[in-house]
């Protein structure tokens, strides 16, 4: 079923399977604040921390391993968690808040077919995340809370989510 936006362009108003994925700390917060904007859809999330579960509620939860871009000899075991959870959820859209298991996300996101959304840290105020300066040119939506942050070619701001 589809409607129209307020733009006049025709919305899928269907039930999505959605992975939402972060690191901890402020990036799982920020992740779990946006988390009413999924009501209606099927939700599966997936962070580095288990005591993180009561945030996800009744839906679908995965652990991976924090990465940091030091711990480069880390990233095949998260890498492959990721891909084990994307063939498991076969997700229609991801998104993530960063840093590095949610860039991962996006990256596999997109070999799986799955439309991508990046929203950067409200955290970073002067200049965009490390994760998101290298994801904007992956991710099909690219956003940042911070007006001064946008760019034409992206991150676009779309007002303050958090």
């Amino acid at each position: 079923m589809t409607s129209k936006t307020d733009t006049g362009k025709s919305a899928d108003t269907r039930s999505k399977k959605i992975l939402a994925v972060s690191s901890g700390g402020g990036h799982w917060v920020e992740l779990i604040r946006i988390a009413p904007a999924f009501v209606g859809h099927d939700v599966a999330y997936a962070t580095v921390d288990k005591t993180y579960r009561s945030g996800a509620g009744s839906a679908r939860f995965y652990t991976v391993r924090d990465v940091t871009r030091w711990d480069k000899w880390r990233w095949a075991q998260t890498l492959a968690k990721l891909m084990w959870i994307m063939l498991r959820e076969r997700p229609d859209v991801v998104i993530s808040t960063g840093a590095l298991p949610g860039y991962f996300s996006l990256r596999l996101a997109k070999w799986y077919g799955a439309r991508t959304i990046w929203l950067d840290s409200i955290a970073n105020v002067e200049e965009l995340s490390m994760s998101g300066q290298k994801i904007g040119k992956h991710a099909d939506l690219w956003l940042t809370q911070w007006p001064h942050l946008a760019k034409p070619n992206g991150p676009l701001y779309r007002g303050t989510v958090l």
